[in-house]
């Protein structure tokens, strides 16, 4: 097989994408700007290696990779031959029969390993089209952030359009599921919803219906939030979660629990589990009267609802809810405080192919786990932008001058830390690490772990120090395991691990 640098063809894919043909509608609705490459890999290959498609090339309306896998190369043998699409190809159900879809063309074509720009922008099939190409043995891979976020530019109109819009009213007959709590819960009926809940929904999205009207269950039900079942309406276990009263009497993996440890010794508990809308303004409400007793707010970030670290904390507790796996039915999504670190639990690893090094980096490609939950969350502004939290967090963090997050994987759960100060950044250290830095190295390293990596004349200039004694400083921080080298010559970078 062939050595080739991925991200050369997902730039070409985005070049591609650019030439799509929009077919004529007189509903209004924008079509998507698609483009698709395939790559053959294999050494004895004597055709085109390299064979591209776009969206309505060749034919109004059709998929790009359809035009690619059954107009230019129905009759060759593609199992040797990478695919870079930059949006997710449909997934069975999301085509009217007798249409087969994109998804499904891949898998019969044998291809392995497939490159997806983002996700389809419609909540109701959100990731389905990537988890049948993973659930029948096709390597996933998401395009790089900076070309996600192109790719997004160039089809803002049909994502608005998309993600007001519910899914086609025919599934499949088996259609892909991302999670069992898609289907209706077994006891609860619509009585079980929080009308506060439904009305902060309505508010913010901005939606004429009254919440108890027909029209607006119809909403929720086209949102896969309610199912029908015979006659009757019945919530479904994500609908629960977001608007139940207590989802927890269905659902025990709901909510979330906050446990804070004094200096003194003593602790203070809270569960909150409600409609998870409403959790994160009631966890920040709960945690403002009670911050200034956990730590030294002198050494802190000033100020009081608006603090960046309230913002770190809201965008850790919404990451939590959001994204976690609710299969995980022995674990609740969690908040720890104590003096120098608040960490913010949620079961479940990082959604594949998403590694918890790619969150780390705070440029982690965009995925949604739950893209249902995501959808109404963005909708009442508690989650940003398809997967922009992450750079929220890392903002917030370097504006308020504090150490930057850090995830950790801690099975079963992905572990959120956030520092309320810098001196939380030494504090956390090992004691035998601690005890080598002297006084000014462990300044340093405070500096350091609000920036992530710097180079040592950053540092030298920051620190009021020679070159000398910062390359001696960030060489300390190396041996001790502090940081890693990136780069070479005058573009070597120490990063902090």
């Amino acid at each position: 097989m062939r050595a080739f640098k991925a991200r050369h063809f997902m730039e070409m894919a985005v070049q591609v994408m650019k030439d799509s043909i929009a077919e004529p509608r007189k509903d209004g609705k924008a079509s998507p700007k698609v483009g698709a490459v395939l790559l053959n890999l294999d050494d004895e290959f004597r055709g085109e290696r390299i064979c591209t498609a776009c969206r309505g090339e060749l034919r109004q309306g059709d998929h790009a990779e359809y035009t690619l896998l059954e107009r230019k190369n129905r009759d060759r043998k593609l199992d040797t031959c990478v695919l870079f699409a930059t949006l997710e190809p449909c997934a069975p159900g999301a085509r009217k029969p007798p249409k087969t879809s994109c998804a499904e063309r891949i898998v019969s074509a044998r291809i392995k390993k497939v490159w997806v720009g983002i996700e389809d922008p419609d909540p109701t099939v959100d990731r389905k089209g990537i988890k049948y190409l993973q659930d029948n043995g096709v390597e996933v891979v998401m395009f790089d952030r900076d070309l996600q976020e192109a790719i997004l530019e160039e089809n803002k109109d049909f994502i608005a359009q998309a993600e007001e819009r519910a899914a086609a009213a025919e599934r499949a007959l088996e259609p892909v599921v991302l999670s069992q709590l898609e289907s209706p819960i077994d006891h609860p009926s619509l009585d079980a919803f929080s009308t506060d809940a439904l009305q902060l929904y309505r508010q913010a999205s901005k939606l004429d219906e009254d919440v108890s009207s027909a029209e607006f269950r119809q909403r929720l039900r086209l949102q896969d939030l309610l199912m029908r079942e015979g006659d009757k309406l019945i919530p479904t276990g994500f609908g629960l979660l977001l608007f139940g009263k207590e989802p927890r009497t269905a659902l025990p993996q709901a909510g979330l629990l906050a446990t804070i440890h004094y200096p003194d010794g003593t602790e203070e508990t809270k569960d909150f589990d409600g409609p998870i809308v409403d959790i994160p303004r009631l966890a920040i409400e709960w945690l403002e009267g009670k911050m200034p007793n956990v730590i030294d707010r002198s050494t802190a970030i000033r100020g009081q609802r608006n603090d960046p670290f309230y913002t770190l904390i809201r965008e850790g507790i919404v990451n939590a809810l959001v994204h976690r796996d609710y299969d995980i039915r022995g674990a609740k999504c969690q908040l720890i405080v104590t003096k120098d670190v608040i960490s913010i639990l949620s079961p479940g690893g990082p959604v594949p192919p998403i590694t918890v090094e790619q969150l780390q980096s705070f440029n982690a490609p965009m995925l949604s786990r739950n893209p249902v939950l995501h959808y109404v969350f963005a909708k009442i502004g508690l989650a940003e932008e398809r997967g922009l939290g992450l750079k929220s967090m890392r903002q917030a963090a370097t504006e308020a001058e504090l150490p930057l997050p850090k995830y950790s994987w801690n099975a079963p759960y992905l572990v959120l830390s956030l520092f309320p100060n810098r001196s939380s950044s030494t504090a956390i250290l090992p004691a035998d690490v601690l005890a080598k830095l002297s006084d000014s190295e462990r300044t340093g390293w405070q500096w350091l772990s609000t920036r992530g990596k710097a180079k040592s004349l950053d540092y030298a200039k920051a620190m009021g120090v020679d070159t000398r004694t910062a390359r001696r400083h960030l060489s300390r921080f190396s041996e001790l395991g502090l940081v890693r080298l990136t780069g070479a010559a005058r573009a070597t970078e120490y990063e902090v691990l």
